[in-house]
């Protein structure tokens, strides 16, 4: 027996009834490459934040962005060293490379909204 006797994927260019009709609900998005992984991974978080887009807007969160601060860039967060930066850069340079871009604070800080002070009343022993 030869292989093309047996294989017959590809020919048709869909899938077969049977099994279409196996397959509940299912989709192609032809303009979702799958050889991007970032754009499906922003896709995936797409998804979520369509299924919740009410509650958010009811909340006040902002909706979902098209693109996030960073993309598909390499991220590198310096919080253990304070010399991160002069490591990009002199790893860059190695590279023959340039450029960075700081999208937060050089220090942790607490959000605007969190509360900085315990609700737990002090008592004898504990401050």
């Amino acid at each position: 027996m030869r292989a093309h006797e047996f294989i017959s994927e590809g020919r048709t260019g869909s899938l077969a009834p049977d099994v279409a009709d196996a397959l509940p609900a299912t989709y192609v998005i032809p303009e979702l490459p799958n050889q991007d992984p970032y754009l499906q991974y922003r896709f995936g978080v797409a998804m979520a934040a369509a299924k919740g887009a009410s509650e958010r807007a009811s909340d006040g969160i902002p909706p979902f962005s098209k693109s996030s601060a960073w993309g598909e860039n390499q991220i590198v967060i310096g919080y253990m060293d304070p010399k991160t930066g002069e490591y990009i850069d002199d790893a860059l340079k190695q590279m023959g490379l340039h450029g960075k871009k700081m999208i937060s604070t050089p220090t942790s800080e607490e959000a605007t909204d969190v509360d900085l002070v315990s609700p737990v009343k002090a008592f004898k022993g504990f401050k």
